[in-house]
Parts: structure tokens; sequence; C-alpha cells
């Protein structure tokens, strides 16, 4: 078994969710007693936040390099960033160290095309979903893309900065998102990508009608197959 590199914190709610769904793999896929061999490096979402609002974006950069190189030393195999939004410098991490880093885009790309899905809804915050830098990903790998309209985005970084990170799952919330789901149906997306952990928490395939495409599961099940390959 591989050892998997974990940069975490952003949120440590997410970082947990990656962990426990890892091990979780593990045991389903080996049996027994088995755990996931795992580093990680759990960084202070305050301080990277503020740099993100600053977007001082190479002082981000060098956070992450020093936790991914750190993971590095410690034996990892290869390198999951345990967030979406900071994908943004995941090129900048990625050449700081020799190990792969497993893109959460991609992971998702080929999971959607896998499903025949060519038209998607991406849900996030809302620096996720306004920036190209996520989107433009999915759209290289022939994905066809639709955000949430702009008047959405301040609602749900309420649901996940106030709510979601906190632990506290509300059923308003949950019908709020629903109804942006549907609305990206209404759109022309074919699945919708829950593009932030924290949303995984809230909204399930069961809450709504259009395949949903969630991707820390998706990136987790993509960590196993490596790792046990």
């Amino acid at each position: 078994m591989q050892t998997i590199g974990m940069i975490g914190g952003m949120s440590w709610e997410s970082s947990a969710v990656y962990y426990e769904a890892l091990n979780r793999g593990v045991e389903e896929r080996v049996g027994g007693l088995a755990s996931a061999r795992t580093v990680l490096s759990s960084v202070d979402f305050a301080e990277l936040t503020a740099l993100q609002e600053a977007e001082r974006w190479d002082d981000v950069a060098a956070v992450l390099v020093e936790a991914a190189r750190g993971v590095e030393r410690a034996g990892a195999d290869f390198l999951l960033m345990c967030t979406t939004a900071f994908h943004r410098v995941a090129d900048q991490v990625e050449a700081a160290v020799d190990i792969p880093l497993l893109h959460l885009a991609d992971t998702v790309a080929a999971a959607c095309t896998a499903q025949g899905v060519t038209s998607v809804g991406f849900v996030g915050t809302s620096f996720a979903m306004s920036r190209a830098f996520f989107t433009d990903r999915l759209a290289a790998q022939g994905l066809t893309v639709h955000v949430p309209d702009a008047a959405r985005h301040a609602e749900i970084d309420r649901i996940i900065y106030e709510e979601l990170v906190h632990g506290r799952a509300l059923d308003s919330s949950r019908r709020t998102l629903v109804q942006v789901i549907d609305e990206l149906w209404d759109a022309g997306a074919g699945g919708v990508i829950l593009g932030c952990t924290e949303l995984e928490l809230l909204v399930k395939q069961a809450d709504a009608d259009v395949p949903l495409f969630p991707s820390t599961t998706l990136h987790v099940a993509a960590a196993l197959d490596r790792a046990l390959a």
C-alpha cells in the first residue's frame, strides 16, 4: 500500500471527512484491521483565508509548498490537497515536490466523462465559482461548465463558512442548495459537481434529481485506487 500525503486544514472539517473516508475505504477494500497509510500536514485556515482575501497568492503558495514538502519528507508517495479553493496554487505546489499531485479537477472531470456527462454545473465557494482556475481545468477536458447565478454566491458562502465548516447542516440550507442544483439543471447541466467538501455534508444524491458528482468522494476513491494498485 502506498502512503497518501494530505495537505489539510482548509477547513479541518473537510480534512476529517477525507481522513475518515480514506480509512473506511481501505477497510472496505482490504478488510480486517487494515487502515490507510497517510501523512497529514494541517495548515491554519484563518491564515490562508486572510492571505486569499488580500490576493497574496505567492504567500499562499509558500505555506502550501512547505506543507507539501513536509509530507514528502515524511514518506508520502503522492499528494492530495484537501481543498478546492486553494487548488488556485496547485501548479506551484506540484512543481515544488517530486511526488505526483492527484489534482481534484482532473479526478472530477474523469468521473463526469465516464458517465457520459459533458455539461456540468459547479457549486462551491464564491471564490471557486467566480475565478477560472478550476472551471477552466474542467473545460480543458471537454466539459461545458455552468455556475450558479452570481446572486446566489453570497448565500452559498454563508452556508459553507457560517454553518458547514462549524459542523452545522440545516434543513433550510439543504433546500436552498437543492434549488441551486435545480437551477443549474434548468440551465442545461446534465450533472452537478459538489465542488466543496462541506457541501457533501449537506446534500446527497437522494436530495436531487440530477446526477451529483461529490468531489471529495471522487478524490478519495481515486486516491485509494492509486494507493492500493
